[in-house]
């Protein structure tokens, strides 16, 4: 069997969505002829922690580790946020601090490509010397966060090493790239790693079709698409009973640029129209939630149907999600959002129930939606046509029609299995 080393700064006990990319290819490679070495950090200061990500981690496994330093340890103790996650989508309050704003500079100017850049040289120099002895066929790292891209451009560079550089996230066509005040200088080192990176990589891909234009607009060669997927497996213990209110559910980061301010008008509006309306409808809520999202909520009066779990396992997410009867999709409001697939989407689709996503026409995912029969994608400015599909949902709820699927074509090929059987067929290319 080939080895392929896969360089992945997000490892269990990591929670959240990034870990899973990573933790899907090296669960199912196997199955296609490669045995995954995975390298990780021993010490990283992960901002959510799942131990039921430990269930994915094939038997056997060789996982490497080797301490990191992690500025975000210092920041926390400065800022008194010891026990808070700290990322640059969700703000919990709505003046951000002069160390907020003094740390996002740092962080953008200093510590580039990220925040972990400070594992990249004891990273290469650990990996150079260890593959002299243990040899793999090829280089797996999937960013962001993009130190894992620069250390297996590095190390392959170094080695000779055939590399597979996987994107679920552009690097400086993200759309909260400018959040990080990056200065001329800093963009321009920016700029230079990723243009070293399409130089190095043998293979490139990427998660979605948009963004595999845009990177082909910038120089990159080899570019494929890999969807970010969901994992049949996750659904096998999952039985899906429906809420008892007429529930719809977003699972994830809910920022100021994902403010579903429509769909939130339309049932205040609603509200008034309907009488039972009120009594019944619940919008529920789970993960990080920006302050400016609860400001609307409040401001249309929507407290009391607002039902918020915070930060859950990811299981029992999963399980609110295949248990409500509409699940929301706002897409960001940013110009690459053509190409801006969520990880949750797919979960969305596994779970059988209706979508409502909002964003521009002509996006990936609406293109999707239409195409599997998903539900439904509204523009930001369009209330009307939202209300006419809650109606239309709401109807169902009340003849206790929670069979009805949101669509009937096979869509397996979305599948982590399927998606990792693509990569290995690259990496069958490449080594």
């Amino acid at each position: 069997m080939k080895k392929v080393l896969v360089i992945s700064y997000n490892w269990p006990p990591a929670g959240g969505i990034g870990v899973l990319r990573n933790l899907k290819f090296v669960k199912y490679l196997r199955y296609f002829g490669w045995e995954p070495i995975v390298f990780a950090p021993t010490n990283a200061d992960y901002p959510y922690l799942d131990q039921g990500n430990f269930n994915d981690v094939p038997d056997d496994l060789k996982v490497i580790k080797k301490p990191i330093i992690e500025p975000f340890r210092l920041f926390k103790i400065i800022s008194n946020r010891k026990n808070t996650p700290i990322n640059n989508i969700v703000h919990v309050k709505d003046k951000k601090s002069y160390i907020d704003d003094l740390s996002i500079w740092i962080r953008g100017n200093f510590f580039i490509p990220d925040a972990r850049a400070l594992w990249i040289g004891p990273s290469v120099k650990f990996l150079t010397n260890y593959l002299r002895e243990n040899p793999v066929d090829a280089i797996l790292t999937d960013g962001p966060p993009h130190t894992n891209t620069v250390i297996g451009t590095r190390v392959s560079q170094q080695t000779g090493i055939p590399f597979l550089a996987d994107f679920q996230d552009p690097w400086t066509q993200v759309d909260y790239y400018s959040l990080f005040k990056i200065g001329k200088r800093a963009d321009k080192i920016h700029k230079k790693l990723e243009q070293e990176t399409f130089a190095i990589a043998k293979k490139i891909t990427i998660a979605s079709p948009t963004w595999k234009n845009d990177l082909e607009a910038i120089g990159a060669k080899n570019v494929d698409v890999i969807y970010y997927g969901y994992d049949e497996d996750d659904f096998v213990s999952l039985k899906a009973s429906p809420d008892h209110f007429f529930t719809f559910t977003h699972a994830g980061l809910l920022g100021t640029d994902r403010n579903p301010i429509n769909f939130l008008q339309a049932v205040s509006e609603l509200n008034k129209e309907i009488p039972e309306f009120r009594e019944m409808a619940r919008i529920k809520l789970i993960g990080q939630i920006d302050f400016t999202v609860l400001q609307t909520i409040e401001q249309l009066s929507l407290d009391d149907q607002l039902i918020q779990l915070g930060t859950i396992p990811r299981q029992q997410a999963l399980q609110e999600i295949v248990n409500s009867w509409v699940l929301l999709l706002p897409l960001n409001k940013a110009e690459n959002v053509g190409g801006r697939m969520p990880g949750k989407f797919y979960e969305y689709m596994r779970a059988n129930r209706p979508i409502m996503s909002f964003g521009p026409n002509g996006t990936d995912v609406e293109s999707i939606i239409s195409e599997y029969e998903l539900g439904q994608n509204f523009t930001w400015e369009d209330v009307q046509s939202v209300k006419t599909f809650i109606r239309q949902q709401f109807a169902q709820f009340k003849q206790h029609n929670f069979s009805l699927k949101s669509g009937t074509k096979d869509y397996s090929s979305f599948s982590n299995y399927n998606q990792t059987k693509k990569i290995a067929g690259f990496l069958d290319e490449i080594a």
